[in-house]
């Protein structure tokens, strides 16, 4: 087992009517808010007017940037920035899922010292303070809720990368499931999927740790079994209330404890795949992780057979894969680039972009003619 220091400072408030506290909460940060969402199903499902409603009876004004895509870009987190500073807000609400509150974390990095969050993103500048963040999550998948990880895009310079920053962790999150009823299922299933590859991500991540693969296996197992039910049944408040939580315990740090570091190698393929076709995060995370497993047979061969053993009792290397992809189809996450609508004339745009950007894992480096690789997994599906 290796050294590890547990540290997770966000104060989660979760349960139905949680946010029912949340004015009262910001007002040890202010004032004045910065309320940050997404393109309008928090306003159609009536979240939005929760939320303005709390901060408006505490007498704190508010100053509201809208839109965040799906995708969170790099334009919209510094028009952000630019509001904030002009309009003097104290601290900031981010009101949705991990595209508005990674983006909200970005601003709350370079706010106060009026940084580019560009260069922050890619360590050129080094935040020395941040604003206040508190979150409202509506989309269980991420975990960023409770963790101090951000990811943004930039189309100029052709990435997608991720920032992991210690004054990037919330004050509080405010985790109510009935907030998630109104998700798609599609955009259900992505958060699963999304959920289940944070997990994986650790799994194959550098270290021993038992207990800690323990924990990593039961996230898995959670999200398979109520995934399918909230599918089902979106609204059941049980149901929503276990992924809910899947998801953050997921990403809040808890899966790397006696471990070095995770892999990440799958997100990298995946984060390529949004940059260039604005794919759901998590489909393309069903789309390139059971392609990784296949690439990975012989290097991380032992370690698969053992997720198969634990997951559906079968240590066969193929069928454990086939469980993956037969699982993710189940929920209708595709495991295929046709079934995103990438055809196989876009193959070497995306080798070209992943090669570009030195897409790869940090326990499992990829060289180019394994991402070549990975690319026709992710198209043909056949060993």
């Amino acid at each position: 087992m290796e050294n590890f220091t547990a540290y997770n400072p966000v104060k989660v408030h979760f349960g139905k009517g949680v946010t029912d506290n949340l004015g009262a909460t910001a007002l040890q940060y202010g004032k004045k808010a910065l309320l940050m969402y997404g393109k309008g199903s928090t306003v159609k499902h009536g979240y939005y007017d929760r939320v303005k409603k709390q901060l408006v009876e505490n007498n704190i004004d508010i100053a509201e940037y809208s839109g965040i895509k799906s995708n969170p870009v790099y334009e919209d987190v510094e028009a952000a920035i630019a509001l904030a500073r002009k309009e003097q807000v104290d601290f900031i609400v981010a009101l949705g899922g991990g595209s508005v509150i990674d983006s909200a974390k970005i601003v709350s990095l370079c706010v106060q010292e009026n940084l580019n969050p560009w260069h922050v993103m890619i360590r050129q500048q080094k935040p020395q303070k941040s604003m206040p963040l508190l979150t409202v999550l509506t989309l269980a998948a991420t975990g960023t809720e409770m963790n101090a990880a951000a990811v943004l895009q930039n189309h100029k310079t052709g990435q997608k990368v991720g920032h992991v920053n210690p004054l990037a962790y919330p004050k509080h999150s405010f985790l109510d499931p009935e907030y998630t009823y109104s998700v798609p299922k599609n955009y259900t299933a992505y958060g699963i999927v999304d959920m289940i590859a944070h997990a994986l991500e650790a799994y194959f991540g550098q270290g021993v740790s038992r207990l800690t693969d323990k924990f990593i296996i039961s996230i898995i197992q959670e999200a398979m079994h109520f995934g399918p039910l909230v599918l089902k049944e979106p609204e059941n408040y049980e149901y929503r209330a276990n992924v809910m939580w899947t998801g953050t315990t997921a990403l809040n740090g808890m899966t790397n404890w006696g471990k070095k570091y995770g892999d990440w190698g799958v997100h990298a393929l995946g984060h390529e795949l949004s940059l260039q076709f604005d794919v759901p995060h998590g489909a393309s995370l069903s789309i390139a992780y059971p392609a990784w497993m296949k690439l990975q047979i012989e290097k991380a061969g032992t370690r698969i057979a053992a997720l198969g053993q634990a997951l559906w009792g079968d240590s066969d290397l193929r069928a454990t894969i086939r469980n993956f992809e037969n699982f993710f189809e189940s929920i209708e996450s595709p495991v295929r680039l046709q079934q995103a609508g990438i055809d196989v004339d876009k193959r070497e745009n995306i080798i070209q972009g992943l090669n570009d950007n030195q897409a790869s894992g940090f326990v499992y480096p990829l060289i180019d003619e394994e991402r070549q690789r990975v690319v026709d997994f992710m198209y043909e599906g056949a060993l």
